[in-house]
């Protein structure tokens, strides 16, 4: 971590990284039409891995904690304050079938890589069981889980680096798949089309159409920015609460302690019943998709950074074919039952992300490609599987243990 060429703790040159990557990416996704193809979050995303890999930057950092705990909840409410709950409501529940069927996937993806990998890897069945709990739900059921299989700690962090690597991949596999012909051929594409679809001049991308300068006042700015760390706050007490009073001393008592004492879900709450409460006021601030994606743009480019290909080969190999078999089949499932029961491409990925990734990255996905109305369900969805990760986890786990 500290052999890099700028050190964990020069902040303020990782912060003009941060932020200048992200806004670069951005530039050249609406300047130049392969960049719009690629889309700003791979260039974002790799050219971070790019220079973790080369050691210009470090792989971890006080400064992309800050992202993940900072930056990315105040991004929530600013990206769903047009969102109306009476619109999404349908679309939430048909994402939770295909996100369903997706998890569906990951439980099998671990128990096949077993069979196949389960004499070479040690302690297998109990990262099997870490794996399933994170490609449900997320970090936290990881923790949750390796913590009740007491895995020895070298080989949970020969997992987390297999695991962000991994991550890394797919999210690019993710985001070309609407490119390609052969998913344009034999899935519906209507978000795609949406977009596609808003005027574009000669020589501008389709980014650059979408997001075409509005006006936008001091007061909007004022009260985005305010709004947003309102809502963080009092969701973030609201969740402690509930916490702190729900006990743990059964299964459905715990899983709502999960549920409750999620700051995402209950900002996800709070934000959308103000939208659609109070959508004169809330729905007319101008600039909070625009603030919002760029805080998004942090984050993708975070993802990247402890991609460490070099500890992978160092390490444990095999455990990246493990997590790659879990997604694979994962991927397999979600587009092969998504196909045969009329879901949308764009559908299909995101609630795929939602389980390999969780909420955050799949609600950034969404926006990134313009996919607005998909926002919502993918954080409620991605939410859901935080409270259910940890249990299929550990069923997993015990299973082939």
């Amino acid at each position: 971590m500290t052999n890099s060429l700028i050190s964990p703790d020069n902040t303020w040159v990782l912060w003009a990284f941060l932020t200048g990557w992200a806004a670069f990416s951005i530039y050249l996704e609406q300047k130049y039409q392969w960049a719009a193809k690629v889309s700003g979050a791979i260039i974002a995303l790799v050219g971070a891995m790019a220079l973790s890999n080369f050691k210009i930057i470090p792989t971890e950092a006080p400064a992309y904690d800050v992202v993940w705990s900072y930056v990315v909840p105040l991004a929530i409410p600013l990206l769903l304050l047009q969102c109306n709950i009476k619109k999404i409501w349908k679309e939430s529940g048909r994402m939770l079938l295909i996100f369903l069927i997706g998890s569906v996937g990951t439980v099998t993806g671990a128990i096949v890589g077993f069979k196949l990998l389960g004499k070479h890897i040690p302690h297998l069945a109990e990262i099997a069981g870490m794996m399933t709990g994170s490609y449900i739900g997320g970090g936290v059921n990881f923790v949750a889980v390796s913590s009740a299989f007491k895995v020895p700690g070298e080989l949970v962090s020969a997992t987390v680096v297999a695991d962000n690597l991994l991550m890394a991949l797919y999210f690019l596999t993710l985001i070309t798949i609407p490119t390609l012909n052969f998913f344009r051929k034999h899935f519906r594409h209507p978000y795609v089309d949406q977009v596609e679809s808003i005027g574009v001049n000669e020589g501008e991308t389709s980014s650059a159409a979408y997001w075409k300068g509005k006006e936008i006042s001091l007061k909007d700015l004022a009260f985005a920015i305010a709004t947003s760390f309102i809502v963080v706050a009092v969701s973030q007490a609201i969740a402690d609460f509930f916490a702190g009073v729900i006990p743990t001393t059964n299964m459905a008592l715990n899983l709502l302690n999960v549920l409750l004492g999620n700051q995402y879900l209950i900002i996800t709450t709070v934000t959308m019943l103000l939208a659609t409460f109070f959508p004169g006021f809330f729905g007319n601030i101008n600039g909070v998709q625009e603030i919002g994606t760029f805080l998004i743009y942090l984050f993708f480019v975070v993802i990247g950074v402890p991609a460490s290909i070099p500890l992978i080969i160092q390490n444990s190999p095999l455990l990246l074919v493990f997590c790659g078999i879990v997604v694979l089949v994962n991927m397999t499932v979600s587009f092969a039952l998504g196909k045969i029961f009329n879901y949308s491409v764009e559908e299909i990925i995101i609630a795929s992300n939602a389980n390999i990734g969780g909420p955050t990255t799949a609600t950034a996905m969404a926006i990134s490609k313009g996919w607005t109305d998909l926002v919502p369900p993918a954080m409620l969805v991605g939410v859901f599987g935080y409270g259910v990760g940890t249990y299929l986890g550990i069923l997993v786990g015990n299973l082939l243990l």
